[in-house]
């Protein structure tokens, strides 16, 4: 009941993610739209609200094919080209099992555990604490884990992300989110653009567009007109200019909708494949405000397992609070909650220095190994060979 509960969930919310898909992609016809409207206004300063309207529809019929045809451009060359953009980035390079055994072997297990189609695997240097998966097709798909991850997380925990990526690729939230990306890149650019267009022309007609029509009039018959002129030009411009902030807006909403909702069932993916709410739990617990990327975009940032970059009130965040996300799990997986986790501190640091005991007597350094679970006696940090509730087995 738990596995049709889970996969219906996953089935409404590809059906909603296609239908915001398509309503992303229409704004970029309001954006032309609203370009339209502004070169309107800044051409015929002295024309009613209809005039422009009626006019800038029939701009957007025009130009619809070649708007069609830069949109269909830019998602293909992102298509092609997105992994290597993102790997230029982020600086990701590709692992074998030769390179990283033990990332590799847990990838893998899970993989065959479940009949899913390996992907590439990818590793970049960053004391950050993340992963994200990318890939619009099978030939293309690929997670990529941070070295601070792997020095930090034990191997449930690794285990537990990796099927958190995984059940991303598997839902298809990978290809939906590279999609909005693109698209909502596209919104950007165009937002963009307009600003700077209209910027530039309402500065180059600074003395021959609306203010002219004020300088010109002789009598009150062609002050008024001018004036109302005037008028129907300013309205124009304010509706073109909050139709581009409302694309830009939505635009950004959409993104949110798609990222924050599939976050819990990626989470509640990785305990189906692991069987260990906890391991889940304990990774998110460590990553907790630890995953920003230096140097990444927001896109980037959005893929991840965890993204730190919040807007204000929260509006603006990406992902659900590590908090809810923990909630979830305890509730509906069953699993413990130890509360906020400090990490260990870096063994470079440490490894030189003896550690005082509770008695106050000095004890000879413990070795730490950054790759196996064996490097730590029992009992001597939570985290690597044994976990918040007991040994892990």
């Amino acid at each position: 009941m738990a596995a049709y509960g889970l996969y219906t969930h996953i089935a409404s919310n590809k059906f909603r993610s296609m239908l915001l898909l398509a309503g992303l992609f229409l704004l970029i016809y309001v954006l032309v739209f609203a370009g339209a409207l502004v070169a309107e206004a800044l051409m015929h300063s002295d024309q009613s609200v209809d005039y422009y309207l009626m006019r800038a529809s029939r701009d957007l019929i025009a130009a619809f094919p070649y708007a069609t045809g830069v949109a269909a451009l830019w998602i293909v060359i992102a298509y092609f080209f997105h992994q290597n953009m993102i790997d230029a980035v982020t600086g990701g390079e590709s692992v074998t099992r030769q390179q990283q055994p033990r990332l590799y072997n847990l990838l893998e297990n899970l993989c065959i555990s479940r009949g899913i189609p390996m992907p590439k695997l990818k590793v970049m240097d960053s004391p950050a604490l993340n992963a994200f998966a990318t890939g619009l097709n099978r030939r293309q798909y690929s997670i990529t884990v941070t070295s601070g991850l792997l020095q930090a997380l034990n191997d449930q925990e690794i285990e537990a992300v990796l099927g958190h990526e995984l059940t991303h690729i598997r839902n298809g939230d990978v290809q939906l989110m590279v999609v909005a990306v693109i698209i909502a890149g596209v919104v950007g650019f165009f937002g963009e653009l307009f600003f700077r267009m209209f910027t530039n022309l309402s500065w180059n007609s600074s003395g021959s567009g609306w203010s002219s029509s004020s300088s010109s009039s002789s009598s009150s018959s062609s002050s008024d007109r001018d004036s109302k002129g005037a008028g129907g030009a300013i309205i124009a411009v304010i509706i073109a200019v909050v139709l581009i902030l409302l694309a830009w807006l939505l635009s950004q909403v959409v993104k949110l909708a798609l990222s924050r909702s599939r976050e819990l069932l990626a989470d509640a993916g990785s305990v189906e494949l692991t069987k260990n709410p906890d391991a889940m739990i304990t990774a998110l617990r460590k990553i907790e405000n630890r995953g920003e990327l230096p140097g990444a975009t927001s896109a980037v940032m959005e893929l991840c397992v965890d993204n730190p970059r919040e807007g204000f009130a929260d509006l603006f965040a990406t992902h659900p609070s590590v908090d809810s996300r923990v909630k979830a799990l305890v509730q509906f997986a069953g699993g413990h909650d130890p509360g906020p986790l400090a990490l260990p501190s870096d063994p470079a640091d440490e490894s030189d220095e003896p550690e005082e005991s509770a008695a106050g007597q000095l004890q000879p350094p413990v070795p730490r190994g950054p790759w196996s679970d064996s490097s730590e006696p029992a009992g001597t940090r939570p985290g690597r060979s044994e976990g918040p509730w007991g040994r892990h087995r």
